[in-house]
């Protein structure tokens, strides 16, 4: 069995010590964060330390930061009966609430006619791609932003935006909703006062503690600039690999993109294909966005940026991080390269690919 190497962060990165120590203290305290004596008071300062901690690794200070189960039950906070217009590349848990009727160009990017109508990704998880988010805008998912980009919610010029802990080394099942302080929203979930009326439930302390903790992390990782040795070696993956073959298209690559983010299409090679034989050479890579409940299907997402469905379907999306090297990606190269020479093989003696 070869050794396993994982190059699918943007689906989920891997839980950062702090995180890990920061949810083992967590699990010590006995008290419900809503009760008022000594036990109840001390889970509520978790809570309390984790929403400073996120909304300064996020520069949200002065707004509110609701947690949430994810980004999934933000969005639906944010977004749910606002009718508001997106474009074709939004994640599956934004384009439920909302009208793909914004336009999308080759590169990947998107005009906004309406902000005050409208939501728009900050970065595409599949492609990477970096929009300039307009002034004004509703809602915006930074969820593949943040921990990524030196950003900064008091800045980007959104009313709201959605983040999840997950994707910067915290544990699953944790979010958030940042909201412009003043904005009016309705609560979905009812119940309890809890969450600035925003979320009834008692809150995941542990989750939350995990959140806080990876964001601050996060955040000092930023401050090192370790991601621009990331897309440094993203770039030595995507030389090797135009090297390799004539045939492969770069997603976004004339576009600003995150630095680890690597989408390319090689036409007929179908992209689940790609995943099972990469991951049989022991690399764990990824055909698109992870959120799918197992399932691979073409993109939604290169379809909305106009490739067509045999492109669509034939593209893996390569994300790397921090703890990647450079041994790491000159393996997947060569482990790539030799599975795409026997593509060509069958598809040159018309066998089917």
């Amino acid at each position: 069995m070869p050794a396993r190497t994982y190059l699918d962060w943007n689906a989920t990165a891997p839980l950062r010590p702090e995180a890990r120590a920061a949810m083992g203290a967590a699990m010590d305290l006995v008290g419900n964060p809503s009760s008022v004596h000594t036990e109840g008071r001390a889970a509520k300062g978790l809570i309390e330390t984790a929403r400073r901690q996120v909304a300064a690794a996020f520069g949200a200070e002065g707004a509110d930061v609701i947690f949430t189960s994810g980004a999934t039950e933000a969005a639906a906070l944010a977004l749910a009966g606002r009718g508001l217009a997106c474009a074709g590349i939004e994640h599956d848990a934004v384009a439920a609430w909302c009208d793909p009727a914004l336009i999308v160009d080759r590169h990947g990017r998107v005009a906004v006619p309406d902000p005050a109508r409208a939501t728009l990704q900050l970065a595409n998880s599949e492609t990477g791609v970096i929009q300039n988010l307009p002034e004004g805008l509703a809602v915006t998912d930074a969820t593949q932003a943040f921990g990524k980009l030196a950003v900064a919610f008091n800045w980007i010029g959104a009313e709201m935006a959605l983040i999840s802990a997950h994707k910067l080394g915290g544990p699953k099942g944790v979010g958030a909703l940042v909201i412009r302080r003043g904005t009016d929203l309705a609560a979905r979930i009812k119940g309890g006062g809890q969450e600035m009326g925003r979320r009834a439930g008692t809150e995941n302390v542990i989750g939350i503690a995990g959140f806080g903790a990876a964001a601050e992390a996060a955040a000092q990782d930023l401050a090192a600039n370790v991601w621009a040795e990331v897309a440094r070696l993203r770039d030595i993956l995507e030389k090797g690999i135009a090297e390799s073959t004539n045939m492969t298209i770069f997603v976004g690559k004339d576009a600003n993109r995150l630095p680890n983010t690597s989408c390319f299409i090689t036409p007929g090679w179908k992209g689940e294909t790609q995943v099972m034989v990469m991951d049989l050479a022991g690399f764990a890579v990824s055909a698109g966005s992870a959120c799918s409940s197992g399932k691979v299907k073409s993109s939604r997402a290169l379809g909305a940026m106009g490739f067509d469905a045999v492109e669509a379907a034939s593209a893996i999306r390569v994300s790397l991080g921090p703890l990647t090297t450079e041994d790491d990606v000159l393996r997947f190269m060569e482990a790539w390269t030799r599975e795409h020479e026997k593509f060509r093989a069958r598809q040159r003696s018309g066998a089917l690919i």
